[in-house]
């Protein structure tokens, strides 16, 4: 019963992608539980997240399969009265989610908050590193014996993330059709960026979606990057 239940937050995140930024440090502060919707990348930064809060739930990415197939592929639990459903992609969502109060994804670096049937459905978005031109984001839940609200939070970035490394000029899809065949040949991000002339960020980010999105086209990496 949520009338059970004091005042909590909770920190939602997701595609974290081996970055613990300072500021998703700060916004957990007064959390009591974190959401974690995959992509965490690495051991280290799960158990830092563990040090921060009394409970973490993390589901297991499609960048988490080298070292976390320890981690389920969703999670149906309760969170101080709320019941919660939570994967990395959006399809492996069940087409039947009544009973749930709040059903959490990632995978697509986009933040998305919005309710169907009473249902709120939340991406926090990516606040792992930028991907090319979209926002930092994460989330805070509060809730409490009258219900819940979700605060999206906006996390400043460095200008020399790859986010800001797009020219004008720059022909991508050229530049993206590039990568992916250079990839096939076995060359390395830093070789890649070195015949492209691109920041090696950037390319490495390409390079990223290439790998995890298997038989993804040109279009496909161009709407990911969000251009």
């Amino acid at each position: 019963m949520r009338s059970q239940c004091q005042t909590v937050k909770i920190g939602v995140l997701s595609d974290t992608h081996d970055l613990l930024r300072p500021e998703v440090k700060a916004a957990l502060q007064d959390c009591s539980v974190i959401l974690h919707a995959g992509d965490i990348s690495s051991r280290a930064v799960l158990s830092e997240l563990q040090g921060l809060v009394q409970e973490v739930y993390a589901v297991r990415g499609n960048a988490d399969e080298s070292w976390g197939m320890d981690l389920p592929k969703s999670i149906d639990t309760t969170v101080c009265g709320l019941h919660v459903y939570m994967t990395h992609r959006k399809k492996d969502i069940p087409a039947d989610i009544s009973g749930y109060d709040l059903v959490v994804y990632g995978h697509s670096h986009k933040y998305d908050d919005r309710t169907e049937d009473g249902i709120r459905i939340l991406n926090p978005g990516s606040c792992g590193p930028r991907r090319f031109v979209q926002p930092v984001t994460m989330a805070v839940i509060e809730t409490d014996e009258s219900g819940f609200s979700v605060q999206r939070l906006d996390l400043p970035h460095s200008g020399k993330e790859a986010g800001s490394v797009l020219k004008q000029g720059i022909d991508m899809r050229a530049l993206v059709k590039k990568v992916m065949k250079e990839t096939d040949k076995g060359h390395s991000i830093e070789q890649i960026a070195g015949k492209t002339g691109m920041e090696a960020s950037l390319i490495e980010q390409i390079v990223r979606l290439y790998l995890t999105h298997p038989g993804v086209s040109e279009d496909g990496i161009l709407g990911k990057m969000g251009i």
